[in-house]
């Protein structure tokens, strides 16, 4: 009896040590963030159908600039920038005989200038989808459109413009007209919180300005704390951006975090090192004992069979300026998607990630939250908005902004 005891104790002693090893590995397989610092963001949108991520993620940060600043929550209108610059846009097409491409897309700029040439509005003026009985943006009909409105007069004859009475193209107002059909026309005055307001006083009462906001990247086909006009065809604005070493752009990101400010952030995501589960990830492919290989392309193409490296913490690759620019110039790095990031977290191993708030609604892990490793980050950033008080003073002297 006593026999029986003592095996069936030790049965037991095996089966809980073996749950204990099957949970250590099942936990070895995920995930563990701890915060290091996190900064106040508004509430995740979805920015579905339409190619408005700019908007979105410089709404975002706008939104949380205003927590930062102790004026409260907002949620501003993205479509009522968007009608706006669409327009814009396709003036622009038109004047460079189309060599401007009309798309949906844009800069976190178009929102920097928009602010200050249009205004704001809240949201609850001008929803997403409303005008086609939904609640969120689908611009595929619009865009087939517009574009053909666009494209047509852009490569027409000029001389044949029809004018209305006042000598305005005919041609733009129909395109407004569009817009107003697929987005809504935009208010030219409101109530909120009990006043009346139109966009430009909205925009002034909100103690904004745009001048406050600088952007910064990092590339070597141009010279270092000078600022240029980053060759991206959704920078159609021609907008210039400060060009930092990458070691110093790494720390504004940084210094900027933990000093309470958040960041508009532009980067490539249609690799695979930037999963749809919340992750994005840079390995190294000379520590990783799973796979040989040291190109850093390689990583981010990855076979079904080698996406296991993306389940767990792997060592990080730590790109040079010079891998930074060959991927920009090799088209490897795009200018895809504008995000948050707003706080900065470790891993298990002590792989430190920024927090990033995307714009494709609650989807993913971590629920519209995405952590991206420095080395990502590092990698495949191809500009930034922050405000020019969080970069570091030495960095601001040598940029002319102190």
């Amino acid at each position: 009896m006593k026999k029986t005891i003592l095996m069936a104790a030790l049965a037991l002693v095996s089966i809980g040590a073996t749950a204990q090893e099957n949970t250590k590995s099942e936990k070895s397989e995920g995930f563990e963030f701890t915060v290091v610092k996190e900064n106040p963001i508004t509430n995740i949108k979805n920015q579905n159908r339409a190619g408005t991520c700019w908007c979105y993620s410089s709404l975002a940060f706008i939104e949380s600039e205003l927590l930062r600043m102790g004026k409260g929550e907002y949620d501003f209108s993205e479509m009522f920038l968007v009608h706006n610059t669409y327009l814009d846009r396709a003036d622009k097409a038109v004047r460079t005989h189309g060599d401007v491409s009309f798309s949906q897309g844009g800069s976190f700029y178009d929102v920097i200038y928009g602010m200050e040439q249009f205004g704001l509005v809240p949201e609850a003026e001008m929803r997403p989808g409303v005008m086609y009985g939904d609640t969120l943006s689908n611009h595929n009909e619009l865009t087939a459109v517009s574009d053909a409105v666009v494209a047509a007069i852009a490569k027409g004859n000029h001389r044949s413009l029809q004018k209305d009475a006042n000598g305005q193209p005919l041609w733009k107002k129909a395109i407004a007209a569009v817009h107003d059909i697929y987005l809504g026309v935009r208010p030219e005055k409101f109530m909120y919180e009990g006043k009346e307001y139109t966009p430009k006083s909205f925009y002034e009462s909100t103690g904004l300005k745009a001048s406050d906001y600088v952007s910064l990247t990092s590339y070597t086909h141009h010279p270092f704390y000078s600022s240029f006009v980053l060759e991206i065809q959704d920078n159609w604005r021609w907008a210039q951006s400060y060009n930092l070493p990458i070691d110093e752009l790494i720390e504004v990101f940084d210094n900027a975090i933990m000093e309470g400010y958040t960041i508009a952030w532009g980067s490539d995501v249609s690799e695979q090192g930037f999963t749809r589960d919340g992750i994005a990830l840079l390995p190294d492919a000379d520590k990783a004992q799973e796979l040989s290989g040291s190109d850093m392309a390689r990583w981010l193409k990855l076979s079904p069979s080698e996406k296991k490296l993306y389940t767990k913490p792997q060592p990080q690759k730590w790109c040079t300026q010079e891998e930074r620019q060959q991927a920009y110039d090799n088209w490897e790095t795009t200018d895809d998607h504008g995000m948050q990031i707003f706080g900065i977290a470790k891993d298990q191993e002590g792989n430190e990630y920024y927090m990033v708030k995307n714009s494709w609604g609650e989807s993913g892990k971590y629920k519209g939250i995405w952590y991206a490793s420095k080395a990502f980050v590092r990698y495949k950033t191809m500009n930034i908005v922050v405000h020019k008080d969080a970069l570091p003073k030495h960095i601001a002297k040598k940029l002319g902004l102190k």
